[in-house]
C-alpha cells in the first residue's frame, strides 16, 4: 500500500506519523486478545511509537470524548428517529454501541495522542530510509 499523502489520511489509516507507511498496531482490531498491541518502533522508519513511559495514559481522555460522542449520538438518534423508546432500550443500545466501538475508540485515541503530543519533529527523510 502506498503511503497516504496527508497526515490526516495517515492518521485515519492508523499509520506512522513520521513516514506514513508503518502500521501503528500489530494485530487487527477484530483480534480481541491483542488489539491494543503496538510495536516499540515503526517497522519502516524506526521512530519510537511510545515517546515516554505512560505516554498513552492521556489517550484515556480522548477515548472518553469518543464515548461521550457515541452516547449523545445514539441517544439523539433513539429520541428523534426511534420515537423516544423506554429507558432500557437507551441503556442496551448505548452500552452495545460503546462495547462494539471500544477497539476503534482506543486505537484512534492512541493515534491522536501520538500525532498531537508525540513531541518529535515528524518529517519524511528518504535518505534515512535508504541507510536503514
Amino acid at each position: 500500500m502506498a503511503a497516504p499523502a496527508s497526515p490526516t489520511l495517515a492518521l485515519l489509516s492508523l499509520r506512522c506519523p513520521h513516514c506514513h507507511e508503518g502500521r501503528l498496531f500489530t494485530h487487527s482490531a477484530f483480534n480481541l486478545a491483542h488489539f491494543t498491541d503496538m510495536p516499540e518502533r515503526c517497522e519502516v522508519c524506526a521512530v519510537p511509537l511510545e515517546p515516554e513511559p505512560g505516554f498513552y495514559w492521556g489517550a484515556m481522555f480522548i477515548s472518553y470524548g469518543f464515548n461521550v460522542a457515541t452516547v449523545l449520538t445514539i441517544g439523539a438518534l433513539l429520541y428523534f428517529v426511534g420515537g423516544d423508546p423506554d429507558v432500557w432500550v437507551y441503556v442496551l443500545t448505548v452500552a452495545g454501541a460503546a462495547l462494539a466501538l471500544a477497539p476503534a475508540a482506543l486505537r484512534y485515541s492512541r493515534a491522536l495522542m501520538l500525532y498531537w503530543f508525540g513531541g518529535a519533529r515528524y518529517r519524511f527523510n528518504p535518505r534515512r530510509l535508504a541507510r536503514a
